[in-house]
């Protein structure tokens, strides 16, 4: 249930702190010192804004949400075709935005930048305007997703990172730090360097309970995909052919065909070694 501010008891206000009239507030929600809650923004129960935060306008957010010092939620797209006409932020529940982390609105009337649940945004990382972010994301330190970016559930993109706008990153991948894509990363795989793969993020794979056999499969659709030498096209129908009865690999052929920008390519074997945990998985 959300209500106005001042109706619901429990909902702590900094004297310092602005919050706009048209703003709703969640019970438990407390506002810190010198923080801005403008217009049409909604908060859902038990929500933080800390010191300094500010959510500007027409940011929806779910419960549980925690916005630290600094964050800048819901400010105008960052696109010289912006006229100023209505978008929005829409936040799912249990999110993160630690210090100084800025999320923009979307850029075209009625668009909207989405987050699903249960993502952690670190300090410094940025959403361009209409991105989408599943649920149970992690965009580390100074990581920037240019507009119109994708990002799948449970998807790793390291410090630093680098996504080009209309990119995808897709679930259950991994970008390692300082990492640049202009093309998709698709699921399951480790993004490395400039629009470069080297391999599967095995460990990723077992803390989302992938057994070993779907990884076994996925390390040999792998090899088809990437290191067979074979066109995408006839690559793509060989996965269908020999894997169709296994569902991850199956996803990255609804991956592959439905992408627009191309794939990132396999950087060889030499990086395979490098991460923790996949050379002593002997099921993979």
């Amino acid at each position: 249930m959300i209500t106005p501010v001042g109706a619901t008891p429990g909902i702590e206000v900094h004297p310092s702190a602005v919050v706009h009239p048209s703003a709703r507030l969640g019970p438990g929600t407390r506002v810190g010192p010198h923080a801005v809650i403008g217009e049409g923004v909604v908060l859902g129960d038990d929500c933080e804004v800390g010191p300094g935060a500010h959510l500007v306008k027409w940011v929806e957010a779910g419960a549980r949400n925690r916005f630290h010092s600094g964050a800048i939620i819901g400010d105008a797209p960052q696109d010289l075709r912006h006229d100023g006409s209505p978008s929005c932020v829409r936040i799912g529940s249990g999110n993160v935005f630690r210090e100084h982390v800025t999320v923009h609105r979307g850029a075209n009337t009625g668009g909207a930048t989405v987050l699903g649940d249960g993502n952690f945004l670190m300090a410094g990382s940025h959403l361009g305007h209409d991105c989408v972010l599943g649920s149970n994301v992690i965009v580390a330190n100074g990581a920037l997703l240019a507009g119109h970016v994708q990002v799948g559930d449970r998807a790793f993109i390291s410090g630093n990172c680098l996504v080009h706008q209309f990119c995808r990153v897709g679930r259950l991948a991994l970008m390692q730090g300082g990492s640049a894509i202009s093309k998709d990363l698709p699921p399951f795989c480790i993004g490395r360097g400039d629009n470069g793969v080297c391999g599967l993020n095995v460990v990723g794979l077992r803390r989302a309970g992938i057994d070993a056999a779907p990884r076994l499969a996925l390390r040999r659709a792998y090899h088809v995909l990437f290191r067979s030498g074979l066109r995408l096209a006839d690559a793509l129908a060989m996965l269908e052919s020999v894997f169709a009865q296994e569902t991850l690999v199956m996803e990255w052929v609804t991956f592959v065909r439905s992408g627009k920008r191309g794939l990132c390519r396999d950087r060889g074997r030499a990086g395979e070694t490098e991460r923790s945990g996949e050379s002593t998985d002997g099921a993979v």
